[in-house]
């Protein structure tokens, strides 16, 4: 299959890009490289840099490689940072997917599989989080990664069955595939933190250890990145649904826990100190993979061990990040 990949220069989307390669496929990445790296791009895939919310930038892309689907990843994904600058976000989650949609329709696209999140949910009522749960999402990146959801889904009911597609919603990716992983500026997630706090000898702050939870620290569903890339790709060949799809494992890890792993897997002390609690942050985000399970025949094969041990190996292998 000939697939486009935006964002593919991206974190998950590089493992993406890499794997459907692997696998055969023909995949033209892309991605502006604001927050992406061109290094992480694989080789054997053709590279266009360009703005998602081009139309006619991904209306020629898809023409002249002959596209046949969409995994639609580029995206703004800081919640901090979407609250600080809502109009952005909304331009580029809601509007880039209005555009993609837009040049996938008129090329003749039939799959678009777009990059959702967790963050759709905000606080959540009950867990493991089902599909059909209130969304009410609780700051600006999950309110545009919503509305463009409702893109999708009004796109695919207006064309008459010539386009599908999945809206995968996941919630904690982590881990490393071979040369590719975690290399944000500024680095916002626990684990690639609290390996780098392992490394380094400095001290994590955990943000709250009062909450309802087994050991008082928040709880978060951490899926392997390859398990994930491994979702998309069976997604593109899913039987048509038009629905929403939770990545997740169905269990969760505290933020403990997370920190004893790294302990565990590096061998060193993981120096920590308790600070305020975040506003926003539930204390549960645990997703339910039941839809995933029967409608892409995927559950999560690797575990956090793995994750935290490949994410480890990434940062030894490359301990300056992609340093382009």
């Amino acid at each position: 299959m000939r697939v486009l990949v935006t964002g593919g220069a991206g974190y998950i989307g590089s493992v993406i890009a890499a794997r459907l390669v692997a696998s055969g496929h023909a995949v033209t990445v892309y991605d502006d490289l604001f927050r992406g790296h061109r290094a992480a791009v694989p080789e054997r895939a053709v590279f266009v840099e360009g703005d998602v919310r081009d139309t006619e930038s991904l209306r020629s892309t898809i023409d002249e490689n002959r596209c046949e689907a969409v995994i639609h990843m580029a995206a703004l994904a800081e919640v901090a940072e979407s609250v600080a600058e809502p109009a952005w976000y909304r331009s580029v989650n809601l509007d880039g997917t209005r555009a993609l949609t837009e040049a996938a329709l008129a090329t003749g696209v039939r799959r678009i599989v777009f990059s959702s999140t967790a963050a759709v949910y905000g606080a959540p009522a009950r867990t493991p989080i089902e599909e059909d749960d209130p969304a009410q999402p609780t700051n600006p990146y999950g309110k545009s990664k919503l509305a463009a959801e409702g893109v999708l889904r009004e796109a695919a009911a207006a064309s008459g069955g010539r386009l599908s597609y999945f809206a995968l919603r996941y919630f904690n990716a982590c881990g490393a595939d071979g040369p590719a992983g975690e290399d944000h500026d500024p680095e916002t997630h626990l684990i690639p933190i609290a390996l780098r706090a392992a490394r380094d000898g400095d001290t994590l702050r955990v943000f709250g250890d009062d909450y309802p939870t087994r050991d008082g620290t928040c709880v978060r569903d951490y899926v392997h990145v390859i398990d994930l890339a491994e979702a998309h790709i069976a997604a593109l060949s899913a039987p048509p649904a038009n629905v929403p799809v939770n990545l997740g494992t169905g269990t969760g890890a505290s933020v403990l826990e997370v920190i004893a792993t790294v302990g565990a897997v590096t061998g060193r002390e993981v120096r920590r100190e308790t600070a305020p609690r975040r506003a926003g942050d539930p204390p549960l985000l645990v997703a339910s993979n039941r839809r995933a399970t029967d409608l892409l025949g995927r559950r999560p094969a690797r575990t956090l061990t793995d994750a935290v041990a490949d994410a480890w190996a990434w940062l030894q292998a490359y301990p300056q990040g992609y340093a382009e």
